[in-house]
Formats: C-alpha cells, sequence, structure tokens
C-alpha cells in the first residue's frame, strides 16, 4: 500500500523556484482570463446585442433573483416568467430561439428550492453589492478547500508548497470561471472536503449535516453521498450519527421548502429535464460517444453511463469498510469524484471540476510510487501532468508571444483558446491515473498476503 507519510520536504531551493515558476502562471493565467478572455466574450455578446445584462455574477445572479422574487411575491422559480426575467437581468433582452445568434442556454433557475431559503439574506441587499461580498467569501473559501483536502491527506507541506498549491488553484481555469460567475460550487466543494475531515475525526453529525448542504448542486455530491452512506451503515453503531445529521438536514431543507412550496420537486425535475436538454451533455458523450454518430451515439452512450454507475456501485461497496483515513477511502473518493465529472456533470460545467482536488492532490502525493511502478504509469502521468499544467504554460506564451502575431490571428479560435484546450481532458487523465494506482494498490495487497 501507498503511505501516507512519504516525504513532504524538498530542497527550499527546487521549492522557491517552484514558487516563482507558479505565481509566473498563475499571473499569466490570471491575465488571459480577466484581461483578455472575458473582455473578449463581453464583446462578442455586445456584438449580437446581448451586452446590456449582468456577467460577472451570472450564476449567482439566477439565486438573488428568484430569491428575492420568491420571499417578495412568493413567485415559481422555475416558471417561464421567471426564466425571461433571468434572461433579461443576464443580457438586457429575453432570449429568442429565432435569432440565430442567441445562446441556447435558457437560464433557467437550476437548483433546489431550497437553495433560496439559504442565500435569503442576500437579497436584503443589492446585486452589485451582494455579488462582491460573495467574491470576498468565495476567495478565501476556495483557498480553504486546498488547505482542507491537505489536512484529509494528513500530507504536511512547507508554506512554499503551499503557496505553490494555492496560487494554482485560485488562479486555474476552473476556479477563475467558477469565481467570476460566483458559482455555488465553490461552497460545496468546500462542504464536502470539511464534511470528508469531519469523517476522520469522527464529529459524524456534523460531517452528515455538511454533506446534506452539498446537495444545493446534487449532482456534484451525488456519488460520494452514495458511499459515504454505505460506509456509515457498515458499522452504524458507531457511525450512525451520520447518517441522523445527513437526513434530518434533508428533511429540514425539503420540509421546509414543500411547506412554502408545495410543487416545487415536480417542478424543479421538469427544469432539470429541460435543462439537460439544451446544454451540452456530460463530457462521456462529448468526449467518448458523439464522434461515433448519431445512430451508436446514443446506445453507446447508455451503455457506457450504466457501466459507469455500476463500477462505481461496486467500487463503493468493495471500501465500505476502509478506515476514512485510510487510502482505499481517499482513491474511492477521487475515483467516485472523475468520474462525477466525466458522466454527471454537463460538459460545459468546467466550473466544478474543483471537484477534482482531492485525486490531483493524491496522485501528487504518491507521485513517486506511480514513477518507481513502470513505463506504463510514468507514460500515465506525463501525460497527466502535461495536461494538467498546459493552461499555466499556454496562457504564458500566449502572452508573451502575442506581439509577434495579428489581432486576427491572436483573437482566432486555434489560437486563443490554446490555455483552455486541455479543460476536458483533465478529468479523464485523472481518472485514469487514479484507476491505476487503484490497480497498484490491488497488487501491494496481494504482495503482502
Amino acid at each position: 500500500m501507498f503511505a501516507l507519510n512519504s516525504d513532504t520536504r524538498s530542497p527550499s531551493r527546487v521549492a522557491l523556484l517552484a514558487l516563482v515558476l507558479a505565481l509566473l502562471g498563475s499571473a499569466s493565467m490570471l491575465y488571459y482570463h480577466l484581461g483578455l478572455f472575458i473582455p473578449r466574450s463581453l464583446e462578442l455578446r455586445a456584438s449580437i446585442g446581448l451586452g446590456n445584462g449582468y456577467s460577472f455574477g451570472n450564476d449567482f445572479y439566477q439565486v438573488w433573483l428568484t430569491s428575492r422574487e420568491c420571499v417578495r411575491s412568493g413567485s415559481d422559480p422555475y416558471s417561464a416568467a421567471m426564466t425571461q426575467k433571468i434572461q433579461t437581468g443576464l443580457y438586457g433582452r429575453t432570449l429568442d430561439r429565432a435569432i440565430p445568434t442567441d445562446p441556447i442556454d435558457q437560464r433557467r433557475f437550476p437548483y433546489p428550492i431550497f437553495t433560496d431559503l439559504l442565500f435569503w439574506p442576500a437579497t436584503r441587499f443589492s446585486f452589485e453589492l451582494a455579488r462582491v461580498a460573495l467574491l470576498c467569501l468565495l476567495i478565501p473559501l476556495t483557498a480553504g478547500t486546498v488547505l482542507l483536502w491537505l489536512c484529509v491527506l494528513d500530507w504536511r507541506l512547507s508554506w512554499n508548497w503551499v503557496a505553490v498549491l494555492l496560487s494554482l488553484t485560485l488562479c486555474s481555469y476552473p476556479a477563475l470561471e467558477a469565481l467570476y460567475a460566483l458559482q455555488l460550487g465553490l461552497i460545496v466543494a468546500f462542504l464536502l472536503a470539511a464534511s470528508i475531515l469531519a469523517l476522520q475525526r469522527a464529529r459524524f453529525l456534523i460531517a452528515g449535516i455538511l454533506m446534506a448542504l452539498t446537495t444545493i448542486k446534487p449532482q456534484v455530491t451525488l456519488l460520494v453521498i452514495f458511499y459515504v452512506l454505505l460506509w456509515s451503515l457498515s458499522d452504524l453503531r458507531r457511525r450512525r450519527n451520520y447518517c441522523v445529521g445527513l437526513f434530518t438536514t434533508l428533511i429540514v431543507l425539503v420540509g421546509g421548502s414543500l411547506a412554502v412550496w408545495p410543487n416545487w420537486i415536480y417542478s424543479w425535475i421538469h427544469g432539470i429535464l429541460a435543462y439537460r436538454s439544451y446544454t451540452p451533455p456530460p463530457l462521456l458523450t462529448e468526449v467518448l460517444t458523439r464522434p461515433l454518430g448519431a445512430r451508436v451515439s446514443g446506445r453507446a452512450t447508455l451503455l457506457l453511463f450504466a457501466g459507469s454507475m455500476i463500477w462505481a456501485a461496486i467500487l463503493a461497496w468493495r471500501n465500505r469498510n476502509a478506515a476514512a483515513t485510510s487510502p482505499a477511502f481517499l482513491l474511492t473518493l477521487g475515483l467516485l469524484l472523475s468520474l462525477t465529472t466525466i458522466a454527471l456533470l454537463s460538459g460545459q460545467a468546467v466550473y466544478d471540476h474543483l471537484v477534482l482536488l482531492p485525486g490531483i492532490l493524491l496522485l501528487l502525493r504518491h507521485r513517486s510510487k506511480i514513477l518507481c511502478a513502470g513505463s506504463v504509469p510514468r507514460i500515465l502521468a506525463a501525460a497527466g501532468a502535461a495536461v494538467l499544467f498546459w493552461p499555466w504554460v499556454a496562457a504564458f506564451a500566449l502572452i508573451t508571444l502575442r506581439p509577434l502575431m495579428t489581432t486576427a490571428f491572436f483573437f482566432s479560435a486555434a489560437v486563443f483558446a490554446l490555455p483552455i484546450r486541455t479543460a476536458a481532458s483533465l478529468p479523464f487523465a485523472v481518472l485514469a491515473l487514479l484507476a491505476y494506482v487503484k490497480k497498484l494498490n490491488l497488487a501491494d495487497n496481494r504482495e503482502a498476503a
């Protein structure tokens, strides 16, 4: 098995060099996203008559607006009228399917209604003030997520390496997308990490409460909730408080919402089904099956999705007795979260890819074991590292070489989008490497036996 107490201290000059490179890459990605990518996107929106609405905080705007309207007039957040209000706030007008340049995304309210209940205090302030306050909260929460996962992995690093991880995470493409849109997925990622740490410290009631709160975006933590529920049931006498915290909080959230909006579950499910029809499909379809053609794609998607869910269920069942601090438990979490980004999340949900963080950290934690395991894992590790670090390297290269390019060439799709080209590949790379680590773990177990 991979020990959890591997060497964490590298020579100071190496750590300082890594920090300098990380800061350089982070600054490049930050400038690319906020100084080039976002202005270009806003320019294109304005050119098609959609530039008179909110861009910064566009995801949180849906929550703020529906919560305000629900409190004031009891409006249904899933109604067509509310969708039109959301579109007007985000684009300056309602979207028209007859206009080819209008976005396909209808921007329906996608969250469970209790999300509005949790965030209703924000409606006491203007959206301009609320979004700034939320940004000031999300930045330290995202940094805290990194620190929490380091605690979960029991990985003690020098300040240099912690600074490297924090700068690269905060200035990664998923984090920047999430921070700009004020995605609630950042809160979910923090709550998930905090819940797992509470599990490890036998604070089961708190862990259950925190896990229940992650259901403001249930698709992100569904597989993990399933696994940890199996894990708690495997030793119910000692871990029953996790179930108490989880189900009591869910009953309060769902029941309180039903008391205010009796039909919200039906409306939410109807909205989710509609949402899936106009947003990009999961990466499983987008990357793996769509190239097969329309005739084969549907069946292939169904088979791969069913196979993925069966494999996830088997993985969770086999590791239900693992200690919360064990490599088996942590590896299972990483695999399930990687599978989530591929099979359950929309292909455009790059902002939710921060849930890959525990898997990435786990791989970095055991990099020496992977590299010593043979040529195949070394090749996989090299490919994974290239995919992981490409955005920062490409952003730096693009900014450096910009004076040598014409404006038309620089802003062409083939060149301008280079730093974000690997966004869809990262979940597959992390899943493949974690699966190989799992194989190595099994081999170690057989040798030990």
